[in-house]
């Protein structure tokens, strides 16, 4: 190949941006994947992918920045790779998010280059993806199509407050990310801000909350000068009035082709699975979506490039390669795992199920019967109290579970809870966590032995939805029973009455999983999660922990005919039934 370093491209405004370039070492002209991301573009080419092999997450040298793909496997079939670094990130000029057109210009400088054929094309994963949206948004005619996996936030920009922070409840996820940032930021002695950022500025720092998580407060403390993201979010955790309709003007702006997707694992850090399903559900153009395992994607990114090659050799180069005769969505099904396909997301062929909270914590299909049949002692609610993290790591919970299954339950979707429940504080955060329990053949009798259900079980955690409770307020023309739509702009935030009975939606975060005969399915509801290292650190960047109450809450949970708690499962029929 042949390598060109820190090649300087000017924008329209005068900024310098720092490239990269390779190419094949052999004359012609070339389609380019073009690259760009606030990570540092020294880390993505081959000389550090020849040294680092493909790492798995749980390695301790996988380092999440590094995926702008597989640069030599790109020019092997006849690709430039094009690694472009953003304007205020590493060695490139000016302030990121202070103009629209970077990417117009960086293609048009692309097409003009000896060896490019004028045909543009996007690649990389997360911080790459969301470049994509952007760059898609503005509309070069070169960028033919893109391939935004793990597709950061559809609603606000890359760093929506929506995808990253669903139900509103605030997460760690840039405050870990940013320790092992490469993003250059500015320090020095903090100073007065503009009048409504101060004022802002000095609620976050009244807030009990974000003092006892002293690593936070220590960011608030330095009025904005590191860890960036996560300062916005906690000066102003709210959507601002309006994103939701600016989106949905951008998705109508966007006129490419394009495969996105995330995979099971990324629930955790929420905005690479909920971007990619809201762009699949708002841009109407040519799409694909694939849905891929639990196993988090290796670093340097290198998996998928099958499908990355097939799709640029189909809108790239115009070989057929049959990548749009093949359905448009295609997921992997955990407890089965195998591929399946379908013709939309949510699939049109979906069931959805009501599964109730009983009693004696159990998930039952039978809907509670009312008062005049059954009496009034069914109505006393099931509570859990929970201490601040600040006394206690210990998570209480209540937690909910089927009998075992007689057949294989596939439930692929997006998922609901709906969650009459009482609290002595003002707020808390709602969690749920469904999980996937068994194999469990015992029956549950009087005879010792039998009485419970096993503690030595297996159990496999899928996904996870959150709704800190004073966001509750629903938009009803955008919500559905199974992905309700919370409003979460300042003015629709409401402390919760203490004692006072409330109706909460809470989004579950989609998932795909075969729960096979003999296993059970189980909902547990907290409202704490807890670092898993000291120093309010985690194992790995991306399971992030949440902004928790300082304040010891109880939690009573109504499930009776009048309040019938329940969660909204998608169940896909299984050889016909």
């Amino acid at each position: 190949m042949i390598e060109q370093r820190d090649v300087i491209v000017t924008m329209r405004d005068g900024t310098r941006l720092a490239v990269d370039v390779y190419r094949p070492d052999a004359d012609g002209k070339y389609p380019v994947l073009y690259a760009s991301a606030l990570h540092n573009k020294d880390l993505q080419g081959p000389d550090i992918a020849d040294v680092l092999p493909p790492q798995p997450a749980h390695a301790p040298l996988w380092f999440g920045p590094i995926e702008a793909g597989d640069t030599r496997r790109f020019l092997a079939n006849g690709y430039v790779h094009v690694i472009a670094q953003p304007r205020g990130s590493a060695k490139s000029e000016g302030h990121y998010g202070e103009e629209n057109t970077d990417h117009y210009d960086m293609i048009e400088w692309i097409t003009q280059q000896p060896w490019s054929d004028g045909k543009v094309g996007m690649v990389g994963i997360s911080g790459f993806a969301g470049e994509q949206w952007r760059a898609a948004a503005q509309g070069h005619p070169a960028l033919k199509a893109i391939f935004p996996y793990d597709a950061c936030s559809a609603y606000g920009g890359m760093f929506g407050f929506r995808d990253f922070n669903p139900g509103g409840v605030v997460h760690t996820f840039p405050y870990l990310l940013d320790v092992f940032s490469t993003v250059h930021e500015p320090r020095g002695v903090p100073g007065t801000l503009p009048d409504a950022q101060e004022e802002l500025w000095r609620a976050a720092m009244r807030n009990p909350d974000y003092k006892m998580y002293i690593n936070l407060y220590n960011i608030l403390t330095q009025k904005g000068q590191r860890t960036g993201v996560m300062y916005h979010i906690m000066t102003n955790p709210w959507e601002p009035d309006g994103t939701v309709e600016r989106a949905e003007e951008v998705f109508k702006s966007i006129k490419v082709p394009f495969y996105t997707g995330s995979g099971a694992y990324a629930y955790t850090y929420k905005l690479h699975w909920l971007g990619a399903q809201h762009y699949f559900k708002n841009v109407k153009q040519p799409r694909k979506l694939i849905f891929t395992g639990p196993a988090h994607l290796e670093r340097p990114f290198h998996q998928y490039h099958d499908e990355v090659i097939r799709w640029y050799d189909y809108w790239l180069k115009g070989i057929d390669t049959g990548i749009m005769d093949e359905p448009p969505v295609r997921y992997w099904v955990m407890g089965a795992n195998e591929w399946r396909t379908g013709s939309d997301w949510p699939l049109p062929e979906t069931q959805w199920a009501k599964y109730y909270l009983a009693g004696w914590e159990q998930l039952s299909t039978d809907a509670p019967r009312p008062s005049a049949e059954v009496g009034n002692a069914h109505r006393e609610p099931d509570v859990f109290t929970q201490m601040p993290l600040k006394k206690t790591s210990r998570v209480e919970r209540l937690r909910y579970m089927t009998d075992p299954l007689a057949q294989d339950v596939l439930v692929a979707g997006p998922i609901s809870l709906t969650l009459y429940a009482e609290i002595d504080q003002p707020d808390t955060n709602w969690i749920v966590v469904l999980k996937d329990v068994g194999p469990d053949v015992s029956v549950v009798t009087a005879r010792v032995g039998e009485r419970t259900v096993p503690e030595t079980l297996p159990e496999r955690e899928l996904t996870r939805g959150w709704l800190k409770a004073s966001y509750r307020a629903t938009d009803p023309d955008r919500s559905t029973p199974a992905e309700p739509f919370h409003k979460l702009t300042k003015g629709s935030i409401e402390p919760v009455t203490p004692g006072e009975i409330v109706k909460y939606e809470i989004q579950v975060l989609a998932t795909a999983n075969q729960f096979k005969a003999g296993h059970r399915i189980c909902i547990e509801i907290c409202s704490l999660d807890v670092p898993t290292g000291t120093g309010a650190m985690t194992d790995v960047e991306y399971i992030p922990y949440h902004v928790t109450s300082s304040n010891t809450v109880t939690h009573k949970i109504y499930r009776d005919a009048d309040r019938p708690s329940h969660l909204l499962l998608p169940i896909i029929p299984l050889n016909g039934q």
